[in-house]
């Protein structure tokens, strides 16, 4: 990755932290928290990882899918998916509007390209992605397979199935990663539930795990291509990306209280002076 590759996809991210607040702020509802600092992660996998195609093909045959687990965090997977060219950034004016395609969490019965599965009811993405990627293997497709989780999901037990399912089958074409922010609906997440050492169990599962800043592009990018080169050798891969709720915009950073409320005018304007625009908005 050239200096000039990693300065234009910082700068998409800062468009698209741009689309997620005035996207949330339109319709006074949505979950601009986690989409915000799960930016860098988008949009390193989309612009510089993964080989796909934005000609939408649902069958995802000869390229690389990506499953979103925890689907609330729609606003930054749709900012990432119009500006990759899967349908127009105008779209975006339609988040959450009765009969958008760019609904709160995301669905398939309206065709968006990009989207697979209708995701949102937690724990159910990595169990999806296994079976997409036990397929690919089974057709010789050598591509690779990505879900993301949040670190709250991990409090789901349909994970867990899906965990010793992969690692059993030797899933290895399975590159899961979980947004480790501390932060879900209610509170901290040792609060709510104390996940403990997420690194010692996943590896007693019989993952192969990898740490990362999820907040670094440069560290992202790295260990991305790390984990396709540690891929295909009788494991699955699990990332344990740390990053900060409301990366970006300095009064919603390091508090759940912005996983699931929208700015008002005065707090849109003042998010919007932190970021710059970029590629121009919607």
């Amino acid at each position: 990755m050239t200096t000039h590759n990693l300065e234009q996809l910082e700068k998409t991210a800062s468009q698209v932290r741009r689309d997620i607040v005035r996207m949330v702020h339109a319709v006074q509802s949505g979950h601009p928290g986690g989409s915000l600092g799960c930016t860098e992660f988008f949009v390193a996998l989309y612009f510089a990882v993964m080989k796909h195609n934005p000609q939408f093909n649902m069958t995802g045959e000869e390229e690389d899918v990506f499953f979103l687990s925890n689907g609330h965090i729609s606003p930054v997977f749709y900012s990432v998916l119009a500006r990759a060219g899967y349908f127009e950034v105008k779209e975006l004016a339609t988040f959450r509007h009765i009969d958008s395609r760019l609904q709160g969490h995301p669905t398939t019965h309206e065709g968006l390209p990009g989207v697979r599965i209708a995701s949102g009811s937690l724990g159910q993405g990595l169990s999806v992605a296994t079976g997409v990627a036990q397929a690919k293997k089974l057709n010789q497709d050598d591509r690779f397979v990505y879900v993301l989780m949040g670190d709250g999901e991990q409090q789901e037990g349909q994970i867990w199935e899906a965990a010793m399912y992969a690692a059993h089958h030797k899933v290895d074409n399975l590159i899961a990663t979980i947004d480790c922010n501390g932060q879900q609906i209610d509170g901290a997440v040792t609060e709510v539930m104390d996940l403990k050492n997420l690194q010692a169990k996943w590896e007693a599962f019989g993952w192969h795990v990898l740490t990362t800043d999820g907040n670094s592009m440069s560290a992202l990018l790295d260990t991305l291509q790390a984990a396709q080169k540690q891929a295909k050798q009788g494991k699955p891969i699990l990332i344990l990306m740390t990053t900060v709720m409301g990366q970006g915009v300095d009064f919603m950073m390091h508090t759940h209280k912005w996983h699931g409320v929208a700015p008002n005018d005065e707090q849109l304007e003042a998010a919007l002076a932190q970021l710059e625009e970029t590629l121009g908005d919607y």
